[in-house]
């Protein structure tokens, strides 16, 4: 499954929502700097879909704040 998100890094109150598009939006608290965001990212992404971290990967959009993540 792959799945589009948008990222709000260094957000008050951390979250996943789900936007009009069809994009989830995920708020994490963590900085974006040295993969903080991404790491943040992957885990909230695993806890709210009730998966392993290791079954989430991020496909495009390593630096930005649209990511392409793959679940498997």
């Amino acid at each position: 499954m792959r799945l589009r998100i948008r990222v709000q890094p260094n957000s008050r109150q951390p979250g996943i929502e789900e936007l009009p598009d069809g994009t989830l939006k995920v708020r994490v608290s963590a900085p974006p700097q040295e993969g903080k965001a991404n790491i943040a990212v992957i885990e909230a992404l695993a806890k709210h879909l009730g998966v392993a971290k290791t079954r989430i990967r991020i496909l495009h959009g390593q630096s930005g704040r649209d990511k392409l993540v793959e679940v498997i």
